[in-house]
C-alpha cells in the first residue's frame, strides 16, 4: 500500500519563500509563464469541452 504526503507537509516557509524569489527573479521562468499564459488564454474552453464531451458520448471521432 502506498501512502500519499502532500507535498506542502513537507515545504517550510523558508522553503516556499525562497522558491517564489527563484521563480520571480528567473527571466526565463517568467517568459514561460507568459507564453503558458497566453497560451490558456487563446483556448476556447467552451469548444475543447462540447468537442471532448461529443466525443466521450461516440458521437465524433
Amino acid at each position: 500500500m502506498i501512502i500519499y504526503t502532500p507535498l506542502y507537509h513537507k515545504v517550510s516557509e523558508e522553503t516556499l519563500a525562497a522558491a517564489i524569489e527563484v521563480v520571480l527573479s528567473d527571466k526565463g521562468m517568467r517568459c514561460k509563464a507568459q507564453e503558458l499564459g497566453q497560451k490558456i488564454r487563446d483556448e476556447d474552453g467552451v469548444t475543447n469541452a462540447v468537442e471532448a464531451f461529443h466525443r466521450h458520448l461516440g458521437l465524433i471521432g
